[in-house]
């Protein structure tokens, strides 16, 4: 008997101690009981929280969002069972755990090699994403659509992978451009790639560190625009 293929949430959390529980009993709920928490250097409890629900705990106190992914994704090299998919999504409680199965099942399916959820484009229907960061975005797709030659409907961070594919890409972002480095180096290496529509809210509790203020937004927005350079020289 062919068995299922084994999924992984993998977490990169910093200082979400107190939206965790709702996203690890979100997983669980959705069937997905391998769950990895890449501590980022909270300060307010995070890992204990996780441990307590019962994920793994991989520690990098080196902060920057691609530094925690890759964190996780080098434990997961070092297993004798690694996933079969990587699930990626944030801590604070924004993307819906319940929303997983649109992610992963066409990977599952053999129908796409990475999935990415498209949020709500307006303020009230994408959970409160603010228009500077929404505006932001939009500039670095523009970006890609012109210099790459490939159009995204999102940046966003929840998004499902096979795990090999992920390994073939070789990431290296340390930062905040992490996202947008997968979907070039999934473009430009012929994966199958998808979007779909995906649920978004605000945050359970405190400010996010990237579009909680226009400044956060605007340095990753300069991130992103390196990265779009960068892998065009890469090519």
């Amino acid at each position: 008997m062919t068995r299922s293929p084994q999924v992984l949430a993998l977490i990169p959390a910093l200082n979400e101690a107190e939206a965790l529980p709702t996203v690890l009993q979100g997983l669980a709920q959705a069937g997905i009981s391998r769950v990895m928490v890449v501590d980022n250097g909270s300060t307010d409890g995070t890992a204990e929280v996780a441990r307590r629900w019962g994920a793994q705990v991989v520690r990098e106190p080196r902060r920057g969002y691609g530094a925690a992914c890759l964190a996780g994704m080098k434990v997961l090299e070092e297993m004798t069972d690694p996933p079969d998919i990587v699930l990626f999504l944030d801590g604070d409680g924004s993307d819906e755990p319940q929303a997983s199965a649109s992610l992963v099942d066409p990977v599952r399916k053999r129908d796409a090699d990475l999935v990415v959820g498209v949020r709500p484009k307006t303020e009230e229907g994408g959970g409160g994403v603010p228009f500077h960061a929404r505006w932001g975005e939009a500039l670095i797709r523009s970006g890609a659509r012109i210099l790459h030659g490939v159009e995204f409907s999102d940046l966003g961070p929840f998004r499902a992978i096979r795990w090999e594919a992920l390994q073939a890409l070789e990431m290296d972002d340390v930062n905040w451009g992490w996202t947008l480095q997968m979907q070039l180096r999934a473009h430009h290496s012929g994966l199958g790639y998808l979007e779909v529509a995906v649920p978004h809210r605000r945050r359970i509790a405190g400010r996010s560190k990237v579009s909680g203020s226009l400044r956060g937004s605007v340095m990753a927005g300069l991130k992103m625009g390196v990265v779009l350079l960068r892998e065009l020289r890469a090519r």
